[in-house]
């Protein structure tokens, strides 16, 4: 039996809508799972009938109502609270166990805060609605695969985020997703916080001493196959990343910005730590082309097909785990 899959529309001023359109549209999507896109089924069909579409049938949506006017490519309040009762239903549907995963399309942040959501971003709203203890960011793609010990936070926060626990927790939830992936044994390594990852204590304030080297040296023990903490200037050259299956980052843009260069099209966002499936498209809202017909549909699709293999995968997973 094919997953169900709900995929959230995202903003609505965004690209979101076409790209849900335009899934729908594949037959090879309807082959692995069947898609449900949460979103306003009357605002979907007004971009269809913009651009000369097939509207969407009624049983591919899950209509979430409530939107009057809304312009494409501005940030409003309407469509960030839109955008968010969205992602509230999906979950919702995922922990009853109507769904089988959830793929996410791109929200607007600043939308979400003019709409008073108490949430910087999708992470922290799953993990606050599935109460799940510890969860992070794995961006994944043929090329290079990378996790965020910490999230959406200032460069000057992340010192005082950073633990043996927090990092020995990345490790984990990621070797396990990258096991299920791969269906072997995976090599990690995790990069330092500092230039020249510390240099032995000249640069920063022993991150690396106090916190990354015990937890690669704990992880190491625990029969994880791990390297580092390395430099981050050197970690990601090609010959270092043809025998690394993923990284382990400190921050943010420590992993964005290679993953980014290397796999934009194609990197999707994995959210571990939950006890339901979420991936992403790994791109924003695209505001400047929204509602035009060019935005690619690549990511959305690698994140419905990852969707499903990983709820499948639940079933029949050869390395057990409290979350993906």
């Amino acid at each position: 039996m094919q997953p169900v899959i709900a995929v959230t529309m995202g903003d609505p001023a965004g690209v979101g809508p076409e790209l849900c359109l335009r899934l729908l549209q594949l037959p090879h999507v309807h082959e692995i799972c069947q898609p449900i896109i949460y979103g306003d089924r009357s605002l979907l069909s007004r971009v269809a009938r913009q651009l000369g579409w097939p509207e969407p049938a009624a049983e591919w949506v899950r209509d979430i109502p409530g939107l009057d006017a809304v312009a494409p490519g501005r940030i409003a309040a309407p469509c960030g609270e839109a955008s968010y009762r969205y992602v509230c239903q999906a979950i919702e549907d995922a922990l009853a166990g109507r769904v089988a995963a959830i793929c996410t399309g791109p929200i607007h942040k600043e939308a979400w805060h003019q709409a008073g959501v108490p949430y910087p971003g999708h992470t922290e709203l799953l993990a606050d609605k599935t109460r799940s203890p510890f969860t992070c960011m794995m961006l994944t793609s043929e090329a290079i695969t990378c996790s965020l010990v910490t999230g959406h936070v200032g460069y000057g926060e992340v010192p005082r985020l950073l633990s043996v626990e927090s990092i020995l927790q990345t490790i984990r939830l990621t070797a396990r997703a990258m096991r299920r992936l791969r269906q072997r044994e995976v090599r990690l390594v995790v990069c330092g916080l500092n230039p020249h990852a510390g240099e032995h204590g000249l640069f920063g304030d022993q991150e690396e001493e106090r916190f990354i080297a015990p937890a690669v040296s704990q992880a190491a023990h625990e029969g994880y196959r791990v390297e580092g903490p390395l430099s981050p200037d050197t970690a990601f050259i090609r010959s270092l990343r043809q025998r690394t299956d993923a990284y382990i980052c400190m921050y943010h843009d420590q992993g964005l910005i290679p993953l980014k260069a290397l796999a934009f099209e194609e990197a999707v966002n994995v959210t571990l730590g939950l006890p339901i499936v979420r991936t992403s498209v790994d791109h924003g809202t695209a505001f400047d082309i929204a509602w035009k017909g060019v935005a690619e549909v690549s990511s959305l699709v690698r994140a419905v097909e990852l969707a499903a293999r990983l709820a499948e995968g639940r079933l029949r997973d050869p390395f057990p785990s409290s979350g993906v």
